[in-house]
């Protein structure tokens, strides 16, 4: 059932994008007079699960679920069609019209994808505003999480102040932070420490996060028992679930991560800790083992419930729809930069980037197990924006490399050949089909590991 609520939203969702980037080519040609042979969802190789042709334009639903496409009389496009460019321009082909209107028909899917991206984002800051913990709010440093939080020089209650000279806004903007950054500081005890991200940070996060393991800090959380272990040394004290330990052995905490430390020091030995229990603080005996553990499970607690406890101070900004603009706004360019940079990194081999490319299934599991129409809308905004970007890379067979063509030709005045064009087109397919393969292959070695 989970896979199909996932799957569901994936499909809905890229339809969705398909559907108004075609648009975005399909309207500038129509009020251009340019015919549009085919308007398709997805890809139709000799079969439809739907079609119907109105006036010169077949609209249809194909049966291969990789994107869409418009066909457009007299253009070098996917299906390759180039029977019709040898016979003699027609009026209505794109080819017989002047550059600056095939430029503006090239740059209608991007444009639309841009601005619905920036239209979701502005409704969503509109309907939801923003609720986040902010960085400045964990006043006490984050808590570090695995040796690659230490190998890169982090240390718990460290508090991270910028990545790559901007600061933190948001504690959950961190990690994606360090796979876009080159370098942060920290402020240790009171003094600021400027440390350098290793080139192949984004190679370790990537193993990291395939071994099932969370995020490289978190805010620092009070130690709250999840669950006793009943064949531990402790499973028949009065210790339970819900539990905050407060103190051990007369020691205080306020942090989870603080314990290890102090237990380790008592290995081997029975002490007492204080708990606080329904409002209550009750000293329990407790044995700790030789490895200087307790027997009991941490669990998180949300942190609406670590913001009533006086932990931390979370933000809830409300937004009117003219204050929604430009929050919209900047998020969308925040969303953009940051692929951008991801994207950049993907190109470097040096940074191992290119393991966590995925495709399809990647895409897919990033929408949640339930609906949810903020977490759905926002996921669409995203890719929204990263197909508009995808489709304006100069490769041939995307939109991005039919601009660059009539670009060249509106500057030099020379019009690419028809050969070259096709040649080009099959060049960029292959590279497409490439990325495609690499890309969902990544998807299954995962799976099979």
């Amino acid at each position: 059932m989970e896979i199909f609520i996932k799957a569901s939203q994936f499909i809905l969702s890229l339809s969705l994008l398909i559907v108004l980037h075609e648009l975005g080519h399909f309207i500038p040609a129509k009020l251009f007079k340019t015919r549009v042979e085919k308007f398709y969802l997805f890809f139709d190789y000799k079969y439809s699960i739907f079609k119907k042709k109105i006036g010169d334009t077949v609209y249809g639903i194909g049966w291969i679920p990789l994107g869409g496409y418009v066909k457009i009389s007299g253009m070098i496009d996917e299906s390759m069609d180039t029977d019709q460019m040898k016979e003699e321009p027609k009026p209505w082909e794109f080819r017989s019209k002047p550059a600056w209107q095939r430029l503006i028909i090239m740059l209608g899917g991007v444009f639309v994808n841009f601005v619905l991206g920036i239209f979701i984002y502005i409704c969503l800051m509109w309907a939801y505003g923003e609720k986040f913990l902010p960085n400045d709010s964990v006043k006490d440093g984050v808590w570090v999480q695995g040796e690659l939080a230490t190998e890169i020089g982090l240390q718990n209650g460290d508090k991270i102040l910028t990545i790559d000279g901007e600061k933190i806004r948001k504690f959950n903007d961190i990690t994606v932070g360090f796979i876009n950054g080159n370098n942060f500081t920290i402020d240790r005890n009171g003094e600021t420490i400027a440390k350098d991200l290793p080139v192949d940070f984004i190679s370790k996060l990537i193993a990291r996060k395939n071994n099932a393991e969370g995020p490289i800090v978190a805010p620092r959380y009070p130690f709250v028992i999840g669950k006793v272990q009943k064949d531990s040394l402790n499973g028949k004290s009065d210790l339970k679930a819900k539990d905050f330990i407060t103190a051990i052995n007369g020691n205080p905490i306020k942090y989870y991560d603080e314990a290890k430390g102090i237990l380790d020091t008592y290995k081997g030995q029975d002490i007492t800790v204080t708990v606080r229990r329904e409002g209550e603080l009750k000293e329990v005996p407790v044995s700790v083992s030789n490895n200087g553990y307790i027997g009991v499970q941490f669990t998180n607690i949300p942190y609406k419930d670590l913001e009533r406890l006086g932990y931390y101070q979370l933000a809830d900004i409300e937004y009117s729809f003219t204050e929604a603009v430009p929050a919209g706004m900047t998020k969308s360019w925040s969303t953009l930069t940051n692929y951008v940079k991801q994207l950049k990194k993907i190109f470097n081999p040096e940074t191992g980037a290119y393991k966590g490319l995925g495709g399809f299934i990647s895409i897919g599991s990033i929408f949640p197990s339930e609906w949810s129409a903020e977490s759905f809308w926002t996921i669409t905004a995203f890719l929204s924006i990263m197909l508009g970007f995808m489709n304006l890379l100069p490769i041939p067979a995307l939109d991005g490399g039919h601009v660059v063509f009539t670009l060249w030709e509106i500057v030099t005045g020379k019009k690419p050949s028809d050969k070259f064009l096709e040649y080009a087109q099959i060049i960029g397919f292959f590279l497409l089909v490439g990325l495609l393969l690499f890309a969902n292959g990544n998807d299954i070695f995962k799976l099979l590991k």
